[in-house]
């Protein structure tokens, strides 16, 4: 008999996925692992920054173990298709996922999932982070946030947002402005962050919240102007563009946190030697350089605290979809 969970399932196109099974199938710790190849599946097409990001770290993995660490990108469904694909891989840490965790914590206020996201997978922990940043075209009469801010209020604004993506983290990232600001303002409908980028450059839009890596060259060559970053602190990729919380906002923080899961039943041993072989392996100089050059900076999590920051990442963002009242078509 079909439920309304295993329809919603069936209409994203997902398998259903048995975490008994699951759990059945867990396996003892790997004393030598990794022994042999290992899967970081990435939930988004090649060529973003999370792939590239996951690419850096499978072959600085790679390097350090002398075995194969291989990404497997598996895009679509706003990432839940790569998601549910490592929930329901076997749990002997030989398939990993690397992915945003904005869009984990997202997915379930936005999706009917064919696996739970605290039940389905163990948080390896937090690898990298890359802030957003806020900009607009070179000749909005807007040269603050503030200044933004004023204009959009004005009973005669036009002034629209450009969409990537409706339950995207820039789109959220997105309304948590807009809600901390009491702004109401229409979005423009882009296929991907590209197409959301030239628009603003056209002047298309008024606005867009953007992955600090896409912004930044066409920031320094002034043909994009920034209002602000979205991380608690002014990024050292971005020292110069004050942030969110020093503007007025100091509950705002919209992060692109890359992280590690694996599924659950992965025996602890395994997940504190991933994690152990991550925080070696992003901390190295040369992973850094290569790193800052995405506009990415290392940041390392242990295990131990990812049930404390999913929590609260999960409460943010459920509030967001439910007070802004979206959803995904």
């Amino acid at each position: 008999m079909l439920t309304r969970r295993t329809l919603g399932m069936a209409a994203l196109g997902l398998p259903l996925i048995s975490l008994a099974r699951v759990r059945d199938a867990a396996a003892q710790a790997d004393p030598n692992y990794p022994s042999r190849p290992v899967t970081l599946v990435v939930p988004w097409a090649a060529g973003g920054s999370t792939d590239a990001v996951a690419r850096i770290l499978a072959a600085r993995l790679s390097q350090d173990s002398g075995k194969s660490f291989v990404v497997d990108n598996r895009a679509g469904a706003n990432g839940t298709i790569g998601f549910a694909s490592v929930a329901r891989a076997r749990p002997d840490g030989y398939t990993l996922l690397v992915g945003t965790i904005s869009t984990y914590a997202m997915a379930p206020h936005l999706y009917q999932l064919p696996y739970d996201n605290d039940r389905a997978f163990t948080g390896v922990g937090l690898v990298a982070a890359q802030p957003m940043i806020m900009v607009v075209p070179k000749n909005s009469p807007a040269r603050t946030l503030a200044e933004f801010i004023e204009l959009a209020k004005r009973p005669d604004s036009n002034m629209t947002y450009a969409n990537s993506g409706t339950g995207s983290s820039t789109h959220l990232a997105t309304e948590l402005f807009l809600q901390a600001a009491d702004l109401r303002m229409n979005d423009v409908g882009y296929r991907a962050g590209a197409q959301a980028v030239q628009g603003t450059l056209q002047g298309e839009v008024s606005m867009v919240i953007q992955a600090a890596s896409g912004l930044l060259p066409l920031i320094q060559s002034g043909e994009l102007r920034p209002l602000a970053i979205s991380s608690r602190e002014r990024s050292s990729v971005a020292p110069d563009i004050p942030t969110f919380r020093e503007q007025g906002f100091p509950d705002y923080e919209a992060v692109e946190h890359i992280a590690i899961l694996a599924p659950a039943g992965t025996p602890a041993p395994i997940i504190a030697r991933v994690n152990g072989m991550a925080r070696a392996a992003m901390t190295a100089a040369e992973t850094r350089e290569r790193l800052a050059a995405l506009a990415v900076t290392p940041e390392m999590q242990g295990p131990e605290e990812w049930a404390a920051y999913n929590a609260a990442e999960n409460a943010k963002w459920r509030e967001v979809i439910r007070s802004r009242d979206i959803k995904v078509q």
